[in-house]
């Protein structure tokens, strides 16, 4: 017979484990700032990648909310929230866009990831950065309402095949911040409790917006949709992914579900 004290310490035990392992993904994935004391795990973070995406996207629309209560222009804040975006990041996942841009313009498969390593950037990673940010900030100019909702979809599905990609496929270098992710994920099961709380999120907006249940629907199959295609795509090209594909991963699926949303909402 079970003690009921021993599973009530070991329920404690394990919600204590969890909180170390939240903190260090904010501080992994994000800029955001927390006490120097507080203890953080990193071990399994990107299990809480979505839930980070989440929140990025909801800081993004609180600050898109309070710039149009100023009164400024639609394209004015929506250059300012791709700013805002990728300085909450620290530019974690454009840089490895970037790298993977200049690795996948190597002709020479065997030299793409020493290409990718170098921390200078060329013309190829330089283009991309450009084309993500310019296709972020038209896509968001175009969404006049909900704005925080895509906002929060487009960062939480970006994450989610980050994950999917960490779980499904190998890695290809022997060391390196992916390799933290990859020792740590290893089933797509993994996958599955964050992907069932972005369709939640859908939910959510259905819940707000009866009437446009449809695009609900459609924001959460093309998010998802993209999410795992893009991961397969680098997959394809690269035979696996490094840390630099998982960024790009985030990316890309946030540029491009940002840019579906313009004709589907």
């Amino acid at each position: 017979m079970t003690d009921p004290h021993s599973a009530m310490e070991s329920e404690d035990r394990a919600g204590r484990s969890l909180l170390p392992t939240f903190l260090g993904a904010i501080v992994f994935y994000t800029c955001i700032p927390l006490p120097s004391h507080w203890h953080l795990k990193f071990y399994g973070i990107a299990e809480w990648a979505p839930l980070i995406g989440l929140l990025i996207g909801a800081l993004l629309g609180l600050t898109d909310t309070g710039l149009q209560q100023l009164g400024m222009p639609i394209l004015v804040r929506s250059a300012l929230l791709v700013v805002a975006w990728v300085g909450i990041t620290g530019g974690l996942h454009l840089d490895g866009a970037m790298d993977t841009a200049d690795g996948l313009a190597v002709l020479d498969p065997a030299r793409r990831l020493e290409v990718m390593a170098d921390s200078r950037t060329g013309a190829f990673g330089a283009m991309v950065a450009v084309a993500i940010v310019l296709l972020k900030t038209t896509a968001l100019a175009s969404l006049e309402t909900n704005r925080w909702i895509y906002l929060m979809a487009a960062a939480g599905w970006g994450r989610w095949g980050q994950l999917v990609a960490i779980a499904q496929y190998s890695y290809l270098k022997l060391e390196g911040k992916g390799a933290l992710h990859k020792v740590a994920i290893q089933s797509i099961w993994q996958a599955l409790p964050s992907g069932l709380m972005l369709l939640g999120f859908s939910g959510i907006f259905v819940g707000l917006h009866p009437q446009q249940w449809a695009g609900a629907i459609g924001m959460a199959a093309v998010g998802s949709a993209i999410a795992v295609s893009t991961g397969a795509w680098f997959n394809q090209k690269l035979d696996g992914h490094t840390g630099d594909t998982y960024g790009a991963v985030v990316e890309w699926t946030e540029t491009l579900l940002l840019c579906v949303l313009t004709v589907t909402s």
